[in-house]
């Protein structure tokens, strides 16, 4: 990096009428005053406005960005799991947003590479519980205690999640085979008798020849906090939706600093790359069957670009144990980890055993 930044403002915004803190309010794109009601528009000023620009991949990877992609912010890490989230300066304690683990504020600074684009909330909280309860309501065996605590109003926290995307140009070489079915009809004894069948068979021919893809906004998890799983089922995001960074989305929400490093966030974007390729290979190849022998890929032109998307957030303790639900920002869908009940499978076994009894007993009565 060229040259160390300062320590970047907090993500408040005083109201103009009152003084009080200012929240964006998600899907009217404007910052509201909850203590008087002030209705201020977001600014389109500022450094980050403008278009949504790409950074050169290299010079990431190489510490070589100017300082005005670098910045650094106030964290808390999460002795528990690990996750770096800001904070209110003005707290002293508070829980984990990913884990409920009760952490202590202030504990240093993030350095790293700009956010520079992202989606903004479009649901608000109490949308995102009422999502939560209905699809706890619809999980089987899943405890009734765990959906009434949900729905009493535990606080949810509207997290803004990192991600890394990146855009390359490939060109790929290949060798391989393709396959073309014919079948053969042979004579055979089944049972003491003699029949005709037909057999399919392959016939290889060599191939070779070249495909070619641009990859736009491959999209990384570059967060450690929660499982991947549960990220890549919120999953589509509409990217094609990002706005410029502006800090005043992300006031009244809190942003969690990336653990996923530039360099390994690629990594998993070439696994997925590969993955395409030789979809398109095997498309390339045609017949009825292929085999792929030697790929070889230049990749040119890569780049890349640190983005935040809206991701509602609970960590519930329910009888000694953590729950956690995540709920799509944009959309509302939602993932989490499933609890189940065991009086409720039991009860399920039971009433299994009685139905399996029943049937037997109907059928022996009619035999």
């Amino acid at each position: 990096m060229e040259e160390k930044t300062s320590v970047a403002a907090e993500h408040r915004f005083p109201c103009e009428a009152c003084g009080a803190d200012l929240r964006y309010d998600p899907g009217d794109d404007q910052l509201v005053c909850d203590h008087c009601g002030n209705i201020q528009p977001v600014s389109g000023d500022g450094p980050w406005s403008g278009a949504i620009r790409e950074l050169d991949f290299r010079k990431g990877v190489n510490a070589q960005l100017s300082a005005e992609d670098i910045e650094e912010t106030r964290v808390v890490t999460c002795p528990n799991c690990g996750a770096q989230t800001e904070f209110d300066i003005d707290l002293h304690a508070a829980e984990c947003p990913f884990c409920a683990t009760p952490v202590v504020t202030d504990t240093g600074t993030h350095r790293h590479i700009k956010p520079r684009g992202l989606l903004p909330f479009a649901w608000e909280e109490a949308q995102a519980r009422d999502a939560v309860t209905d699809w706890l309501g619809g999980l089987w065996f899943a405890p009734n205690g765990l959906a009434e605590y949900a729905r009493k109003g535990r606080k949810m926290n509207g997290i803004y999640v990192p991600y890394w995307t990146f855009d390359a140009d490939t060109k790929t070489r290949y060798t391989g085979q393709r396959g073309t079915h014919y079948y053969e009809t042979r004579t055979v004894t089944r049972d003491g008798k003699r029949k005709q069948v037909r057999v399919r068979k392959t016939r290889w021919r060599n191939v070779s020849g070249r495909v070619a893809r641009f990859f736009d906004d491959v999209l990384v998890l570059a967060s450690k906090s929660l499982p991947k799983k549960y990220t890549d089922g919120l999953e589509p995001w509409d990217l094609s939706a990002l706005e410029p960074y502006k800090p005043e989305y992300l006031a009244g929400f809190r942003a969690e600093g990336y653990q996923v490093e530039l360099v390994d966030g690629f990594d998993e974007a070439r696994a997925y790359m590969d993955r395409m390729i030789r979809r398109d290979i095997k498309y390339d190849i045609g017949g009825d069957d292929q085999r792929i022998g030697s790929v070889n890929t230049d990749v040119a032109d890569v780049t890349f670009k640190h983005i935040l998307l809206p991701v509602w957030l609970a960590a519930y303790k329910y009888r000694g144990k953590s729950y956690r639900f995540v709920v799509n920002g944009r959309t509302g869908r939602v993932q989490g980890e499933r609890p189940y009940s065991a009086w409720k499978i039991a009860f399920a076994i039971v009433i299994g055993i009685i139905i399996a009894l029943a049937v037997g007993f109907v059928i022996a009565e009619n035999q």
